[in-house]
């Protein structure tokens, strides 16, 4: 197995939508080392997150973070460690279009 590391994804997604961040190439695993939110914006907002196992719909079960808060300027850290197969998702939502998401991890083929 080759193992590389790199920025999975990065977004700027519109206001409300569902946006998907990184898909899991087919033959492929990934480790997602960490999921960052910057709020670029000097007002507070919030955000979700999902994982979503062989590209379904979002579900309850699949929300690592939902409806969190992030304060003006803020940067958090999110989902050390996530494991994902091939054609698993990972999705965010910015309740305000000033958020940047970005996944960074290692794939195995």
């Amino acid at each position: 197995m080759a193992n590389t590391y790199k920025v999975l994804g990065q977004q700027n997604p519109s206001a409300a939508t569902s946006t998907t961040l990184y898909t899991c190439p087919s033959a492929t695993q990934t480790v997602v080392s960490v999921i960052t939110v910057c709020n670029r914006s000097a007002t507070p907002t919030t955000f979700r997150v999902s994982i979503d196992v062989n590209g379904g719909g979002d579900s309850n079960e699949d929300y690592i973070a939902y409806d969190v808060p992030i304060g003006a300027n803020q940067a958090l850290e999110l989902g050390k460690g996530i494991t994902m197969d091939a054609a698993d998702l990972i999705r965010v939502y910015a309740t305000l279009a000033t958020l940047s998401f970005g996944a960074f991890g290692e794939e195995l083929t």
